[in-house]
């Protein structure tokens, strides 16, 4: 089995089995039958389940149209996708129902988790301002969720829910591909510091609120995007764009060692960092290996 094969293993048994445990609060109980952990997601279009449809936007960051859907759902959802997203796959193996967009859940959904991701959006709020829903809006949204969750559960149900949970994070790769004023400011790697400063204080406040157990996914080669080499003048929209796709490692490479920061530093920290990176790379470089697989559907 390669590399890849035994990082995506990792991931999935470490966020399932986290997801498997059973939350014992009386409150939980008597609004669910079979209680779950829950699972609340952030990040951008890798996981967005249709939040955008309900923010004033642009076509170009909006997903409620064919074929996005049409291989699962039968219909758009707002996934960009043309069937199910990683969180998607995520629940239906720790026997979750789908994870509802933060403007479509209700509280009684709230004890299963809750997605905030937003396609377009960034660890930075310059990063498609007005467009999309940055990091730390999604942040703010989370503490809605964590605000009425405490009306209704109290203070000890809601702090046990909250340390059970599993929060997915997916975001940077807007901000190192979208047009940003504050770039041309820093060198490459104080730019990329700033994003993982941002990205940081998001988990720290996460952290704060009770959240204990973390999955990462790495940004995937940048420069390999199929709009990015369709713009690629050099390569005939044939070949990857290799600055990007350096900046993306870098991105990863900065993310990984403040991950293990961050395990030194906050008790009870635990995460699983997936390398999309490597993964999407392998499967670029000899797609017929995975092709038709179940594996090369989900990653």
């Amino acid at each position: 089995m390669g590399n890849s094969c035994i990082n995506q293993l990792r991931f999935l048994i470490f966020l399932i089995a986290s997801l498997a445990g059973a939350y014992q609060s009386n409150g939980f109980r008597y609004l669910s039958p079979k209680p779950r952990v829950p699972l609340f997601v952030f990040g951008d279009s890798i996981y967005d389940p249709g939040n955008n449809n309900y923010i004033n936007t642009t076509p170009d960051f909006l997903a409620n149209f064919l074929p996005y859907g049409e291989t699962f759902f039968e219909f758009a959802t707002g996934r960009f996708s043309d069937g199910r997203l990683i969180p998607d796959f995520i629940a239906k193996y720790a026997k979750l129902p789908l994870i509802p967009p933060y403007f479509q859940s209700s509280y009684r959904q709230f004890v299963y988790g809750v997605n905030f991701a937003s396609g377009g959006g960034g660890a930075l709020v310059e990063t498609h301002e007005g467009k999309a829903i940055d990091l730390k809006t999604q942040l703010r949204y989370f503490k809605n969720v964590e605000k009425q969750l405490r009306r209704e559960l109290g203070t000890e149900g809601t702090d046990r829910l909250l340390s059970n949970a599993v929060y997915m994070f997916s975001i940077g790769g807007n901000d190192l591909l979208a047009p940003n004023p504050i770039f041309s400011s820093f060198s490459t790697e104080e730019y990329v510091g700033i994003i993982v400063g941002n990205f940081t204080e998001v988990l720290e406040e996460v952290y704060k609120a009770g959240g204990r157990k973390f999955g990462f996914l790495s940004l995937l080669p940048l420069g390999c995007l199929p709009y990015v080499r369709a713009h690629n003048a050099e390569g005939n929209g044939e070949t990857c764009v290799k600055d990007l796709t350096d900046l993306a490692k870098s991105y990863n490479a900065a993310l990984a060692q403040k991950f293990k920061q961050l395990q030194k530093q906050l008790k009870g920290f635990i995460y699983s960092n997936f390398d999309f990176f490597n993964a999407v790379s392998q499967r670029l470089s000899n797609p017929s290996k995975f092709q038709g697989s179940e594996e090369w559907m989900l990653w």
